[in-house]
């Protein structure tokens, strides 16, 4: 029996990212699984709120463009009163994905929630979009986030239902304790359920409640449980012992 990896919306694609640099080529498999879900014609919208880096934004746009002739779109969402603009959800209602881009996932929680933009984004997986977020964002989209800031355990977006990620996950066996980050948001009241994604690597949760893997990915059901690996498109579940 495959675990069920819940998130919020009925239609779309919500994808979420390990982390890795678009520059070295490290995510264009990830990339090319999401950007298969929407026609060529789709535009991609992407929000730096994360990083706050104006340059992110122009890369990526510049990386899509040469690897995958994909036009992109910067939303100028930086902080809270971006994302309060009618015009900026306006924008995001224009587009038919939206890219998330990696940062720190405080400053993404801090800027969406419960803004008219961040309905916008849920609007856009409504109407049958694709939502990508990257390292901190896929974070940030969890029931809870591990602050940037002491550590500290945060509230985030919970686009997944009770669920938490842990980016730049690292694959089990190479080290000791690979998984112990994950484990203490797991074991935070509310969480469920829990996902490690190593960098270069996407989960991919489908309308239907399925999903599929590129690269690797892990599931974790309780703070003390057993690791089980994705796997996609085979579902047989291999538990790792640890």
């Amino acid at each position: 029996m495959r675990p069920r990896l819940r998130r919020i919306g009925e239609q779309g694609h919500l994808v979420l990212i390990g982390g890795g640099e678009f520059s070295f080529e490290e995510t264009e498999l990830a990339d090319a699984a999401w950007l298969a879900k929407i026609d060529a014609e789709t535009k991609v919208g992407f929000v730096p709120a994360a990083s706050g880096s104006e340059d992110y934004a122009k890369h990526f746009a510049v990386y899509l463009d040469e690897y995958f002739e994909r036009q992109v779109e910067t939303l100028p969402i930086y902080r809270g009163r971006d994302a309060r603009r009618g015009k900026n959800a306006e924008r995001i209602d224009s587009v038919g994905a939206v890219y998330l881009g990696g940062g720190v996932a405080d400053q993404l929680v801090d800027a969406l929630a419960g803004t008219p933009s961040l309905d916008a984004l849920a609007n856009c997986l409504e109407r049958g979009g694709v939502v990508v977020a990257i390292a901190a964002a896929a974070q940030a989209l969890g029931h809870t986030v591990r602050s940037l800031f002491g550590g500290k355990m945060i509230a985030g977006l919970d686009w997944l239902s009770g669920g938490v990620v842990e980016t730049n996950f690292d694959p089990p066996g190479s080290k000791p304790h690979f998984d112990r980050r994950l484990r203490r948001l797991m074991a935070q009241s509310g969480v469920t359920w829990g996902l490690g994604i190593p960098a270069g690597s996407a989960v991919l949760l489908h309308p239907d409640g399925d999903y599929e893997v590129q690269g690797e990915a892990w599931w974790l059901g309780s703070p003390d449980g057993e690791l089980v690996e994705l796997l996609s498109p085979d579902p047989t579940l291999v538990e790792i012992k640890v």
